[in-house]
């Protein structure tokens, strides 16, 4: 049952919050959902922070350069027999990856979670119960969400965790950047995303390609999510298309190096 309910909320903040593929341009903001509007294909869109402000608060959402390169990140909300054909990918390509998990996740697949750590990948912090992270105004409640999830990795793992954030669903507050930067955190954001999250209404892999292929941009921080059967069933072949377009796979470690 608690499963059923983190699910449903889950998938709820994404329906209402996830705004991935807006058709205007978007003003830069402090406050709201984390938005896009791609402009011109293989260029990268506006978003609604621009990098310059979002620096002030170890804030990034993609790399500005003329080279290459992208940062794939996962969220993983839950886990549904998909993450292993994922990280069977990126082994195959050598490609690093940010996987962004909240408390249902390492509770219930804790050896996944290990897998990730063993093959070189980042496990970033997608707070441990998946809010509204804008709503919270209390450094207190804001640091509990951050910090009980860091202590069940730990506890799972044996290391510490990356001090890499990225807010539920997209929300965010300048607060919360500055909460996050205050406990040592750096925020991450995305450049690229496609609508990958409904279980029951998956993407065809033309859909996923056209979006994948058509915005992906030099410095791109992908975001796809774990649940999703599309993304397992075509990472292989994207990593492959990818890489004939000539772009290699940089971890957000050398994204933050910059």
């Amino acid at each position: 049952m608690v499963f059923l309910l983190f699910l449903c909320a889950f998938l709820a903040g994404h329906l209402g919050a996830m705004m991935v593929e807006q058709h205007r341009a978007v003003e830069t903001a402090a406050d709201g959902n984390w938005g896009l509007s791609f402009q011109q294909e293989g260029q990268p869109p506006v978003a609604n922070a621009t990098m310059d402000y979002l620096k002030q608060y170890d804030a990034y959402y993609a790399e500005k350069t003329p080279d290459k390169v992208l940062y794939l990140t996962f969220d993983a909300g839950y886990e549904n027999g998909n993450t292993a054909a994922i990280l069977d990918a990126l082994k195959k390509h050598n490609a690093p990856a940010t996987f962004f998990v909240v408390g249902n996740y390492i509770e219930t697949a804790p050896e996944l979670v290990k897998r990730m750590v063993a093959e070189g990948h980042i496990v970033g912090n997608h707070t441990y119960h998946h809010p509204d992270m804008s709503k919270i105004s209390s450094k207190e409640a804001f640091e509990k969400e951050i910090k009980d999830l860091e202590n069940l990795f730990e506890k799972t793992t044996g290391q510490p965790m990356k001090q890499y954030y990225r807010p539920p669903q997209g929300k965010y507050s300048e607060t919360n950047l500055k909460m996050a930067k205050d406990i040592g955190y750096k925020t991450f954001f995305w450049s690229l995303a496609y609508v990958d999250w409904y279980q029951d209404k998956q993407p065809s892999k033309e859909e996923a390609f056209k979006k994948l292929l058509g915005r992906i941009h030099p410095g791109a921080v992908v975001l796809l999510h774990s649940t999703s059967s599309t993304n397992a069933q075509i990472l292989d072949e994207l990593l492959t298309k990818w890489e004939e377009m000539g772009y290699q796979f940089k971890s957000l470690d050398q994204l933050v190096a910059q």
